[in-house]
């Protein structure tokens, strides 16, 4: 069976900011949630990035030796049958799934799309709801606003692995480009931002 293919706006073969362990993590291209305050509003259109085949990039976490793939954007749930393909893909090649999404967990299990069961049934962690500028969380690791909620679906992760403190990773490539991701308030990312020119992925799960 040919599987859905994602559209991927980048990958972090290795990152410690994107969820518990070290992880492979994939932005998506896309979303109609489209948060006020985002931070990687170049996401949100569904035009741009790159067609991926699941089985590749379940492929080049388990070469990158990561405990596990977390799936952002951009909005994961606007394309969920290939969502829902990585992360079953991922789980079965023993890798652990989080998912952040801008919806609600009761939204998308009240829903009737079998690809979002397909989804949810394969994710370990769900990090859920929109990003709302007007509560900032200032004390849980990976997420910006209070609203938003973390779901353990399985029992790979509990309470106990929200003890990671926030973090940003800065990659400077060879042409002297600058990336980010991970989680920082304005005020440190304004001090980082200084003066460089970057693909902004800071924040980016909560687009």
């Amino acid at each position: 069976m040919t599987l859905p293919r994602l559209r991927v706006a980048h990958v972090v073969p290795r990152t410690v900011a994107e969820g518990p362990g070290t992880r492979y993590a994939v932005w998506v291209q896309g979303c109609t949630v489209r948060c006020p305050g985002c931070f990687n509003p170049h996401l949100w259109t569904a035009r741009g990035g790159t067609l991926r085949d699941p089985d590749a990039l379940v492929a080049e976490a388990a070469d990158a030796d990561v405990d596990g793939i977390t799936l952002l954007g951009g909005e994961p749930l606007d394309q969920p049958a290939a969502a829902a393909a990585l992360v079953s893909r991922a789980q079965g090649a023993g890798l652990s799934t989080v998912v952040f999404t801008g919806r609600t967990f009761e939204e998308l299990r009240c829903g009737d799309d079998p690809a979002v069961g397909a989804l949810l049934a394969a994710t370990d962690l769900l990090v859920d709801g929109p990003y709302d500028a007007a509560r900032p969380d200032h004390g849980r690791p990976w997420v910006g606003s209070t609203n938003q909620q973390f779901h353990f679906l399985t029992d790979r992760f509990g309470p106990q692995d929200l003890v990671a403190p926030d973090r940003v990773e800065v990659r400077v490539g060879a042409d002297g480009s600058v990336e980010l991701n991970g989680w920082a308030d304005e005020e440190l990312l304004d001090v980082l931002s200084d003066g460089l020119g970057r693909r902004w992925l800071a924040r980016s799960r909560l687009g």
